[in-house]
């Protein structure tokens, strides 16, 4: 009778728990960031097979555009989070958008560094990346993703005072 419990006890020690049973440890990205992604960085075909985006579009309208399109590349930062992205590939993705949303405000300038950047599907990539990861080498760090969330508020106080800055400008023209 003893050998029956010894076996039962070798079974639940080596028995696969209900997850990981079923699941290899990584998850899918989810389908609708990567078509974000590519709505903003690649749906529109030009001639000779190369390929832009609705961002690049909405940045030739000043300010708002630019603002339309960083809120749209932070959505997908915050996706990346909310998957339980690592706070460096965090970073890298808010550097891609600090990047594209920088150059993004030097008028036509911006316009062609933005179709050639794409910081969407740059940070799809990164996300898909890490996805493939085992959930075991999966590690997050509350102090990145702090200073992620500083970046991101950076982002937009930048634009929003960009926004106010161009504003004054023009009125000045007109008004002088």
């Amino acid at each position: 009778m003893g050998d029956e419990n010894d076996i039962k006890l070798v079974e639940a020690e080596t028995a696969p728990d209900r997850l990981s049973e079923f699941d290899d440890g990584t998850q899918p990205v989810p389908p609708h960031l990567k078509k974000l992604a590519v709505f903003l960085d690649a749906s529109i075909r030009l001639p000779g097979g190369y390929r832009i985006g609705w961002d690049a579009i909405l940045g030739l309208v000043p300010g708002i555009g630019d603002a339309a399109g960083l809120m749209l590349s932070l959505y997908i930062v915050l996706a990346g989070a909310r998957l339980g992205v690592g706070g460096f590939t965090l970073l890298r993705m808010c550097a891609n958008v600090a990047i594209e949303a920088a150059v993004g405000t030097i008028p036509l300038v911006g316009d062609v560094f933005d179709m050639g950047y794409k910081a969407n599907l740059r940070n799809l990539k990164l996300i898909e990346q890490w996805c493939e990861r085992t959930r075991a080498a999966r590690r997050r760090s509350v102090i990145v993703m702090i200073i992620s969330a500083a970046l991101i508020a950076a982002m937009l106080a930048f634009v929003l005072w960009a926004m106010v800055f161009i504003a004054m400008a023009v009125f000045s023209l007109v008004t002088s």
